[in-house]
């Protein structure tokens, strides 16, 4: 029987790859012992136990990029955590540990690789924080989603396996009427799918709002996943717009609907969201979060417009230009068949099983 320590979160970008990487293992090796490794107070510690696995925290924290009272405790945090994952590591005997990125990967890895223990690296991202370029120095394996990434990391060490995401947004023409039923809307209407991120972003959520008789005057219908902090407002401008044609949800489900009702898509471009566009290959407009580490989402999407397979707008120009660039889109056909092909050449539908295969080969 192998064990296999599962490390990193913070965000939903960390853990749901995490989760589909652990549900792979077992899958392929159900005999295999996994273990998470989270930071204490992130939502791992809640959402990996739901996924069915145990999972320990490190009371550890990032960096925070303004003055705060938090960076003088950094290296009294980082110390404990470094001691405690090698407690976990003592006790577990793991053979092998797997680094997702988020705060507890760096402590959990770095001390592994201390103890001898081979490493892999998941990296979602198309540019490579600081803490996995100094892990990527001990890791047998870097598993990357992004071309061209041997800019950051030992090229022979690279497997360009994709970012794991839900499999069921594979296949979506055959679920087109089906989602057109379920959100309510019309087979002969252009449809535009608005996603922020489980929490919404505010920035396109505000731009949507303030250009609503604009979406409407063109005969759009949209699916408008506002998060939970602008669910109410988003709500209420509907209503005073008496239209039919915006459906506003706080949080989206069945985002396989969603994809296959939608011919374009706006959202931020977080790693797991863009891979999950690749798949269903969308046309897309993304808009980069401004408040993420080293403006990677901005780097993430530069990726996709680079080879014309999405279009950018930038957060501070959203307001203005983000809503006219959507109804452009939704009515040039050719240029969404464009982005279309060439966003679906970024697609790695198997990219659970290829890095549980890495993973398997140096344990």
């Amino acid at each position: 029987m192998k064990r296999v320590i599962i490390s990193g979160g913070g965000t939903g970008g960390h853990i749901y790859p995490a989760i589909a990487i652990a549900n792979e293992l077992k899958h392929q090796a159900p005999a295999t012992e996994i273990l998470f490794v989270g930071a204490n107070n992130r939502m791992e510690m809640q959402k990996v136990p739901l996924a069915g696995y145990k999972i320990i925290g490190l009371d550890i924290a990032g960096i925070q990029r303004k003055l705060s009272l938090e960076n003088l405790r950094f290296p009294i945090k980082l110390f404990k955590s470094l001691k405690n994952a090698r407690e976990i590591i003592k006790e577990f005997r793991p053979d092998v540990c797997v680094g997702v990125g988020g705060y507890a990967s760096a402590p959990t890895l770095l001390m592994a690789s201390f103890m001898k223990i081979p490493t892999l690296i998941q990296e979602q991202n198309s540019y490579a924080g600081i803490a996995n370029k100094v892990l990527a120095r001990k890791a047998q394996k870097i598993c990357v989603a992004y071309p061209q990434m041997d800019k950051y990391f030992p090229k022979g060490k690279i497997v360009f396996t994709g970012n794991p995401v839900r499999k069921d947004i594979l296949e979506l023409e055959n679920k087109r009427a089906t989602a057109l039923q379920y959100f309510g809307l019309h087979e002969n209407k252009k449809t535009l799918l608005i996603i922020g991120g489980s929490l919404g972003a505010r920035t396109i959520n505000l731009s949507i709002q303030k250009n609503l008789k604009r979406l409407i005057e063109n005969d759009i219908q949209v699916i408008w996943q506002t998060g939970k902090h602008f669910y109410t407002t988003a709500q209420r401008s509907v209503a005073d717009e008496k239209t039919s044609l915006i459906k506003v949800f706080e949080f989206i489900n069945v985002m396989d609907l969603a994809y296959a009702a939608a011919d374009v898509v706006i959202s931020r471009a977080g790693a797991l969201s863009i891979s999950e566009l690749c798949l269903a290959g969308k046309p897309c407009i993304l808009v980069p979060s401004p408040n993420v580490a080293e403006d990677h989402q901005t780097k993430n999407a530069q990726v996709l417009v680079n080879n014309k397979a999405a279009l950018m707008v930038a957060d501070k120009h959203a307001e203005a230009f983000l809503v006219g660039d959507a109804i452009d889109l939704l009515y040039d056909e050719l240029l969404q068949k464009e982005l279309q092909r060439n966003i679906k050449r970024f697609a790695k539908p198997n990219a659970a099983q290829e890095i549980v295969r890495e993973i398997m080969q140096i344990w």
